[in-house]
């Protein structure tokens, strides 16, 4: 019998720490920003707050939904349909920064990458779970497992979004693994996409642009290696304790991106070592009682939902961080729960929901 009739109050209160904690740098980074093109500084922060207040309200309600509802075709089916839609649907809509990532009503906007995050963790549990002892039949299962997520990683790298796609295959592979998938699979999976990759990389202008950056920032300061070169200007100036909340100078129309990509820059300049660090702490807390909740829970198709909603957070988190850092090249994943993002907060919420739903069944 599961000994736990509420949900794990460590991922209840450190999800909404890093939501308060996003809102209030959120608005830091962008309140110069939106008094300059909008005439209010609450602009984003304004819309930001109406997500994370969708968002908060959605994970309670999903708290109170019992996980096993989502374990069948009914649900799954219909779920896989509509994302595959919605992320062929933006590629009818207009473009922005040369992109096909959102899907826009009037006022209303949302970014379909997003919602394929959680689809395709709930699709994998679904498909996985009953299939524990034929791991080895790469062409019965493997090879059937693998299908959806190439057909989402296709999608969105088509978008483009390169970052949001190995974020895709990154949670594809661990939780192919947690399964049972033996290694020589998964090396034979990453020979294969190698190639691919490195087509991406370094056969497209842009993106063989920033590889260079990343390898020697300093040979193009204000073109191509700006992002990066006034992000460690920000991470470098904020010392331990920083310049103090609201007073960061990179925000002021250099570091771009300020409130989205780069907003970890942001916390390290007003906030310091000690603040930026705090924010990791937090996530690294998040992580231990997700994966914990994925060990004890004694359900498989409980287990692969929370490895991979746990995964997809962490693997973001440290995409994002590393690209501040200048540890990877330049990509455009937001840092969960803090960057600027309506889609991407409320659906991370969403996924934190049906991982406190799991965490009431931990033994």
């Amino acid at each position: 019998m599961a000994k736990r009739v509420g949900v794990d109050k460590w991922i209840f209160f450190t999800t909404l720490l890093l939501v308060v904690v996003g809102l209030a740098m959120v608005f830091s980074a962008s309140a110069v920003v939106a008094q300059e093109r909008y005439h209010s500084p609450y602009t984003f922060v304004g819309k930001q707050a109406g997500w994370a207040l969708a968002g908060i309200l959605f994970m309670v309600f999903l708290m109170s939904v019992d996980y096993t509802r989502y374990n069948s075709p009914r649900f799954i089916y219909p779920a896989l349909a509509i994302t595959t839609v919605l992320l062929v649907m933006v590629f009818f809509f207009r473009d922005s920064h040369n992109t096909h990532r959102w899907i826009r009503f009037g006022g209303f906007s949302f970014q379909p990458s997003e919602i394929a995050k959680p689809v395709l963790i709930l699709f994998l549990a679904w498909f996985l779970h009953t299939r524990l002892d034929s791991m080895r039949d790469w062409k019965h299962t493997l090879l059937r497992a693998a299908m959806i997520p190439v057909l989402f990683i296709i999608l969105v790298v088509r978008q483009p979004d390169l970052g949001t796609a190995l974020v895709l295959a990154g949670v594809t592979a661990m939780m192919l693994v947690l399964a049972g998938m033996e290694w020589k699979y998964l090396a034979a999976g990453i020979a294969v996409a190698l190639p691919p990759l490195a087509v991406l990389l370094f056969w497209v202008a842009w993106r063989r642009q920033r590889m260079l950056v990343f390898l020697h920032p300093d040979t193009d300061p204000m073109g191509a290696g700006f992002h990066i070169n006034q992000s460690l200007i920000a991470v470098g100036t904020g010392g331990l304790m920083g310049r103090g909340f609201m007073e960061g100078m990179q925000k002021l129309f250099y570091l771009p991106e300020a409130s989205t990509d780069f907003i970890f820059a942001n916390i390290a300049e007003e906030l310091g070592f000690i603040g930026a660090m705090s924010i990791v702490v937090l996530f690294v807390v998040l992580g231990v009682r997700g994966l914990r909740t994925a060990y004890r829970v004694q359900d498989p198709f409980g287990r692969l939902i929370a490895f991979g909603i746990t995964t997809a957070i962490l693997l973001q988190a440290f995409f994002n961080i590393s690209v501040v850092l200048s540890l990877l090249p330049t990509k455009g994943i937001p840092l969960p729960f803090i960057s600027s993002g309506g889609t991407s907060l409320f659906f991370t919420l969403a996924g934190i929901g049906i991982l406190l739903n799991i965490s009431k069944k931990v033994e």
